[in-house]
């Protein structure tokens, strides 16, 4: 893609948000875009004590009544949980506080006597939780964590904002979740690396998009210590270690972003199925695997 005409670029929910459009965004399409990233962050954060998820941490077991956006969201969990076997579940915030990954930032992991991590598996999504309608009931005490969907949700949300106002085409980036809308032949092709963890000034590949959203997942990104991330396995607390990074192509930001996180546990071609994803997948063991049908080139 030539460079925009405009690019309109702030600091949200801990990331490097950028939208580029054709023209300048109004200040009225920028503040609504920034209220609904901070609309979600109320609800959704579990770093902020005024928000939903924090009002559920302190309640423990109960039912509660969900934030209006949450159906596609936890759809999307349900569908990771089935395709992982409880791998990836909204339920993980306690391992990760206990990693050191809290509230306040500490990055100090719990330890036993011999320096080894204490973790404990999260409450299991598909038993200890359910949804009826607008209400989830949780039948143990939980810290909800939606780090591995929420983020390429919100760049829909963002981007639908951008829609509704009449901003058809733009690219709506956060932190590396792209939401792409309305380029065509006039505009060109968005070209994206796919950034090495590994050497973060080298590229496994490249990918080319017109339409849809390209989210990736590494554990490089967002590390505080050897084996210390935040991809971790529900059904131990403790953080994975087979896979160092993983990128997946869909129609939409939150299903490109849940299939990233899937594809750390199952088989790529597994996740490919269940989310209607393309994917690039970066092994432990420096191999890479890839969907057929890639508009790119991946670096074998």
């Amino acid at each position: 893609m030539p460079r925009p005409e405009a690019t309109a670029a702030f600091d949200a929910i801990g990331t490097r948000w950028t939208i580029d459009s054709a023209e300048p965004l109004p200040d009225p399409v920028l503040r609504a875009a920034r209220e609904r990233i901070d609309r979600f962050d109320r609800d959704w954060s579990r770093f902020r004590s005024d928000s939903w998820v924090s009002e559920v941490a302190r309640g423990g077991p109960g039912a509660y009544r969900l934030p209006d956006d949450a159906g596609p969201l936890l759809d999307a969990y349900d569908a990771a949980a089935r395709a992982t076997d409880g791998a990836v579940s909204p339920l993980v915030g306690r391992a990760l506080e206990g990693l050191g990954y809290d509230a306040a930032y500490t990055l100090r992991p719990r330890r036993d006597a011999e320096g080894a991590l204490l973790t404990a598996p999260a409450p299991d999504w598909r038993v200890a939780a359910r949804r009826d309608g607008a209400t989830l009931t949780l039948d143990e005490p939980a810290l909800i964590d939606v780090g591995a969907g929420g983020k390429g949700y919100l760049v829909d949300l963002v981007s639908g904002v951008l829609k509704a106002h009449g901003v058809g085409e733009h690219v709506v980036d956060a932190g590396g979740d792209l939401r792409v809308a309305g380029l065509g032949a006039a505009t060109g092709l968005l070209t994206v690396a796919l950034e090495d963890p590994r050497d973060t000034s080298r590229a496994v590949g490249v990918l080319r998009l017109s339409e849809g959203a390209l989210c990736g997942s590494a554990t490089n990104r967002r590390a505080w210590g050897e084996g210390l991330h935040h991809v971790v396995d529900a059904r131990t607390g403790a953080p994975t270690s087979d896979v160092l990074a993983t990128w997946a192509v869909g129609g939409s930001a939150l299903t490109a972003d849940v299939a990233a996180t899937a594809l750390f546990f199952a088989d790529p071609d597994l996740v490919a199925s269940r989310f209607g994803v393309r994917y690039v997948v970066l092994r432990a063991d420096g191999s890479l695997r890839w969907s057929l049908g890639l508009d790119g080139e991946v670096f074998a």
